[in-house]
C-alpha cells in the first residue's frame, strides 16, 4: 500500500508515499470527550471503535453502513481477524451493535454486510435490535472457483430500520437494463427507450444485485485493502436510504469507500478505522474526490447494468451532482 513495490504501467491501484502518509495522518481525529456532531462530521476517526462510540452524540446518524470482519481468518495490514465459533462471533458482533444503537436516529436505516457463514449470526443479532426489512444478495464475481465445492460468488447485506418511519428513495436507485424482447403498443416503445447502442429500460431495484464489479487493479477506486467494497454498491445504499446532507456512519471504514461515496453524493460522513495506514488511504481518496466525483457504473442519475455503460460512448462516467432526494416511506 505504501509505494514500496513497482506497479504495472496500467495499474491504477491507489498507493501512499511516506510523505503522503505523514500529511494525511495530520487530518485524523481521536476522541477523548463527548463531542458535538459538527466537530466530527466529514472526519476520519483513527481509534478503537468501542472507545470512539463513548464520545459520539446520541441520535446523530441517518444511515449506518457496517462492513465488519467476516468470521474468517483474514489479515488487514498490521492486524488480523481469527475465525471463531459462530456463537462467539454472534456475541462479538452484538457487542458492537449495542454500542452503535444509541447514535442512531429514530428514522435511521442500517445495512450490515456478511458472507454466507456469518449470515446466521448477523440475523440472530439484528432481529432483537432492529426491524429487518430485507436481505440483499449481491454477486461477487471474483476468483477461479473451487475443486470440491460450489464457487462462492455472492455476499449478503441485511437491510434494517430503527422504526417504521425511514427513507427509501426508489426513484434514485433504478437500474438501466438492456431490453431483450422489446414490447410495443401501436408501434411505439412500451416502457423502454430506443438508442443507437440498443434498447434500454429502467427497472425497479430488487434484492438481487448482479451489476457490480469488485475493485481490481485497472479501476481508479482500487486499493490493496483485502475486502474493499465497490463504490457502486455503497452508492446504491446511500441514494436509497439517505438524503442530501444526511449523516452516514461507517464503524469499520477500511480504506474509506463509504466516506468517499458520501462526499461524492453530497452526504456528510463519519468513519472509524483502527488501522492508521487505511485511515490515511481514506484521506487520500477523499482528496481525489475533490476533482473526480465519478462513480463507476453510475451516470445521468441511474445505475447501469454491468458492462453496458461503455456502449453509450461513456468511457468515463459523468460526475454526479447531488440533488435533494424525495423522502418516501417504504
Amino acid at each position: 500500500m505504501l509505494q514500496d513495490k513497482e506497479r504495472a504501467p496500467r495499474n491504477r491501484t491507489i498507493d501512499l508515499s511516506e510523505e503522503e502518509r505523514r500529511v494525511y495522518k495530520q487530518k485524523l481525529v481521536q476522541l477523548s470527550q463527548l463531542t458535538e456532531l459538527e466537530a466530527i462530521v466529514n472526519c476520519t476517526i483513527h481509534q478503537d471503535l468501542l472507545t470512539a462510540l463513548r464520545w459520539l452524540p446520541e441520535q446523530c446518524v441517518d444511515l449506518l453502513f457496517i462492513d465488519p470482519p467476516y468470521n474468517l481468518d483474514k489479515t488487514f495490514n498490521d492486524s488480523s481477524f481469527k475465525r471463531r465459533d459462530l456463537a462467539d462471533y454472534t456475541e462479538w458482533l452484538d457487542t458492537y451493535l449495542q454500542g452503535l444503537e444509541p447514535i442512531l436516529k429514530p428514522t435511521a436505516s442500517i445495512y450490515l454486510c456478511s458472507d454466507w457463514r456469518s449470515s446466521p449470526a448477523v440475523f440472530d443479532v439484528i432481529k432483537h435490535r432492529f426491524q429487518v426489512r430485507n436481505r440483499i444478495t449481491w454477486e461477487r464475481e471474483k476468483g477461479r472457483g473451487a475443486a470440491r465445492n460450489w464457487k462462492n460468488a455472492s455476499e449478503d447485506i441485511w437491510f434494517c430500520t430503527v422504526s417504521d418511519t425511514y427513507t427509501f428513495n426508489v426513484e434514485a436507485v433504478k437500474l438501466k437494463r438492456k431490453v431483450i424482447a422489446p414490447y410495443r403498443m401501436a408501434g411505439k416503445p412500451k416502457d423502454w427507450d430506443r438508442t443507437d447502442a440498443g434498447n434500454f429500460r429502467l427497472t425497479h431495484p430488487s434484492n438481487l444485485w448482479t451489476d457490480l464489479t469488485i475493485p481490481f487493479w485497472s479501476m481508479p477506486e482500487n486499493t490493496d485493502h483485502p475486502t474493499q467494497k465497490p463504490e457502486k454498491l455503497v452508492a446504491k445504499i446511500m441514494l436509497a436510504s439517505s438524503n442530501t446532507g444526511d449523516v452516514v456512519f461507517d464503524p469499520f471504514l477500511g480504506s474509506g469507500t463509504t466516506s468517499v461515496v458520501a462526499k461524492k453524493l453530497g452526504r456528510r460522513y463519519i468513519g472509524v478505522e483502527l488501522d492508521e495506514l487505511y485511515c490515511c488511504l481514506a484521506e487520500k481518496r477523499l482528496a481525489i474526490a475533490d476533482t473526480d466525483a465519478s462513480i463507476q457504473g453510475y451516470a445521468d442519475g441511474v445505475f447501469w447494468e454491468r458492462n453496458t455503460l461503455h456502449q453509450q460512448g461513456r468511457c468515463h462516467e459523468q460526475q454526479y451532482v447531488a440533488q435533494p432526494a424525495t423522502e418516501a416511506q417504504a
